[in-house]
């Protein structure tokens, strides 16, 4: 008995086995559930259609339960079709004994899924930015995928679990650009979508090692990582279609860099973005972009057109809120020589703060002060700015190359048009020697206080026709004392004192005192007409040279005083100058002038010892660009000049006659009343005298002459009342 009993058992035992074999392997084919299991799907999802094939019936050993699976199935939803290369049907067991078939769970393993199958599935569900953004940014790709469908008691789906993979898919992401052979495997569920391994292709950038994750939950947001290698140059129109939009890079020629990137975006329930956080970081290789113009411009060098980039940390964080960036590593204007920088931007809607330290070794000119610093010196350059919409100022602005030191303290600016300051501190030097070393206060009123003030470039700076008023904001009381000033032709004016004002921009009121030694002398006084709207200017100088070095008329002037006195009108100003006293040596003018003149004799003197004169009077009136000339007279032993005429931006044009002193008084010796000329035959059949033209462009102006036999009554008039004067 006892032999019979472990015979069956044994019997039992392996019989147990190979039906468990079976069921887990082969199993068992039946049609029984073929329009059981259809029925129950497609009654209780009534957009599913599900025609069955053959069905076995098996056994799962990890899961320890019974299942239904059929291949090569038609899966219909909403007229589109899903091919399905495997389904398992997960039933109750003990449902199947009470002929209630209880569907547990669905798995359903598709073959390649092309997404505009995918499209007509997503265009039946509800409008949404999401579904939206499926249907018309995604151009192509296939998808594989294995779901698990997990329904409730009444056969209906209470959640699912899909993994699988995409490859080939094409998106279009942006306006002129689109995400191209991208790849990635991903696992779904009601609350969570997750990608890993993405790549893919966005013109020239590349992007690696990418993982997403979707939270579907209460609330609904987007987190990211993945790796870009971006490498393109300026031959790439596919790269400049998608900087295209972004002004801030319309200037970039080339760029090879790695970064790191992580995001998240914060979506409400209709997948409408409400809020976002970007970040990266990584290495820019190498870059170059095109320089502004203006800063060129700024620092008076024209050679310098690209910015080169080596080596160079990045870090970017841009969020709904704001965007910042920081850079660290090497730059060069000439792709040779690398240069430290610092950089840290922060962008927040129409406000910005920007941080910038860096070294710099191309030329850099300050005219005003007269400081130049020659290239391949190395200055180091601290720059904190910040911008609230339309207004600027400069925190901080440090600069320092050697011994020679630069800083300005909030310096503001609306519109480009300069509204207060704090402080500007300026030490430098000129071939080892200091040069500068003064301050500026801007409070209540504006102080200007130092020991030395380099002034050489002064006169050309005020010589220069700039019609803009970029101070028009700036009305205060304005006090200078300066020990030494500098002024041009090494010349030195001391204990330089001003008390004035200044009204939109402009002197309105000055009254100012120096010393240039030796007894001689500077004084300026400005004082206002508001009534008539008009500025009465007086500059008197025992030195003339300084003050009118940067006159091409006036070069090879020496000695003599000099009065200038002007009326300032809205439009028009009316000026008269006056010289007395001086000598004119090797100016080219005027030895080109008597050398064509044939008067030999007085142009070896004008290169020599130089020409004198007794007196010069200029009077003359300007409205805007227009320099009009209408009286120049210069009276001395040797010759007397007669002039007059116009000058602009463009054109330099005057007409004149030039008589010698020897002629001259011969002629006026032989007038018997005074203003009632007559010219007697005992002069002589020679010339008494030239007329002359000088005219042209600046830098091409020609000269041409004509000999004349008389010489007009207001020629000799103006001589006659000048000599009187003089007597």
């Amino acid at each position: 008995m006892k032999t019979i009993i472990r015979n069956f058992f044994i019997f039992f035992f392996i019989f147990l086995i190979i039906v468990l074999s079976v069921l887990s392997t082969i199993g068992i084919e039946t049609k029984k559930f073929n329009n059981i299991i259809s029925n129950k799907i497609n009654q209780n999802n009534t957009n599913v259609k599900l025609s069955l094939n053959s069905i076995k019936f098996k056994l799962d050993l990890k899961e320890i339960s019974l299942f239904l699976e059929t291949n090569d199935s038609v899966l219909n939803y909403r007229d589109a079709i899903i091919p399905t290369k495997n389904i398992r049907v997960y039933v109750d067991f003990f449902s199947i004994l009470k002929s209630e078939t209880q569907i547990k769970r669905v798995s359903l393993i598709s073959n390649k899924i092309d997404f505009n199958e995918l499209k007509k599935i997503l265009i039946t569900f509800k409008p949404s930015t999401f579904t939206s953004f499926l249907n018309n940014k995604i151009q192509n790709g296939t998808i594989n995928t294995e779901i698990d469908f997990y329904l409730n008691n009444e056969n209906t789906l209470e959640n699912f679990i899909a993994r699988g993979s995409v490859s080939n898919l094409n998106l279009k992401i942006l306006k002129n650009s689109n995400l191209k052979k991208a790849k990635f495997t991903f696992f779904a569920d009601k609350t969570d979508v997750l990608i890993k391994n993405f790549s893919g292709n966005l013109s020239e950038l590349k992007i690696e090692n990418g993982d997403l994750k979707l939270n579907l939950a209460s609330k609904i947001f987007i987190e990211s990582n993945f790796k870009t290698f971006i490498k393109f140059n300026h031959q790439s129109n596919n790269f400049k279609n998608l900087i295209s939009d972004y002004e801030y890079l319309r200037d970039l020629k080339s760029l090879n860099a790695e970064i790191n990137n992580n995001f998240r975006l914060n979506l409400d329930k209709t997948y409408k973005l409400e809020n976002f956080n970007f970040n990266c970081s990584g290495k820019i290789k190498n870059a170059s972009f095109n320089l502004n113009n203006s800063i060129n411009k700024y620092l008076d060098n024209e050679s310098i057109n690209l910015i080169n980039i080596l080596n160079t940390e990045i870090k970017t964080n841009i969020n709904s809120e704001s965007t910042s960036l920081s850079l660290l590593g090497n730059y060069s204007t000439d792709n040779k020589k690398f240069l430290k920088f610092d950089l840290k931007n922060q962008f927040k809607k129409e406000n910005l703060k920007l941080d910038l330290n860096a070294e710099y070794d191309e030329k850099i000119n300050f005219k005003l002060i007269n400081y130049n610093k020659p290239k391949d010196k190395v200055a180091k350059i601290n720059i904190k700015l910040s911008k609230q919409k339309l207004n600027y100022k400069f925190n901080e602005i440090n600069f320092s190359e050697g011994k020679n030191l630069i800083s300005a303290n909030g310096i503001k600016f609306k519109k480009n048009k300069f509204i207060s300051l704090e402080k500007i501190s300026v030490k430098t030097f000129k071939n080892g020697l200091l040069n500068n070393d003064f301050s500026l206060e801007y409070g209540k009123d504006i102080k200007i206080k130092g020991s030395q003030f380099d002034a050489n470039n002064l006169p050309k700076l005020l010589n220069q026709n700039n019609q803009s008023n970029n101070f028009s904001q700036v009305s205060k009381d304005i006090k200078i004392d300066l020990l030494n000033i500098s002024a041009p032709l090494s010349e030195k004016l001391k204990n330089f004192k001003l008390i004035g004002r200044i009204d939109n921009g402009r002197f309105s009121k000055i009254s100012a005192k120096g010393d240039f030694g030796n007894n001689n002398f500077l004084d300026v006084s400005m004082i206002n007409d508001n009534k008539n709207k008009k500025k009465y200017l007086e500059i008197y100088s025992d030195l003339t040279k300084p003050l009118l070095t940067e006159y091409s008329f006036f070069r090879g002037l020496t000695g003599g005083k000099l009065l200038f006195t002007s009326v300032i009108g809205d439009t028009l100003t009316t000026s008269k100058l006056n010289l007395e006293n001086f000598k004119v040596i090797n100016a080219p003018g005027m030895v080109k002038l008597l050398t064509l003149a044939d008067l030999g004799g007085l142009a070896d003197l004008a290169e020599g010892d130089g020409i004198s004169f007794d007196t010069l009077e200029i009077s003359m009136e300007k409205t805007g660009d227009l320099l009009k000339i209408n009286e120049i007279l210069a009276l001395g032993p040797s010759i007397s000049v007669l002039m007059e005429g116009y000058q602009n931006s463009s054109t330099t044009s005057l007409r004149g006659s030039l008589v010698p002193a020897k002629t001259l008084n011969k002629l006026i010796s032989k007038i018997p009343v005074i203003g009632d000329i007559v010219i007697p035959k005992e002069v002589g059949e020679g010339m008494f005298g030239i007329s002359f033209k000088i005219k042209g462009p600046p830098g091409k102006i020609k000269t041409s002459i004509n000999p004349i036999r008389t010489i007009t009554p207001r020629f000799i008039q103006k001589i006659i009342d000048k000599k009187k004067n003089i007597k």
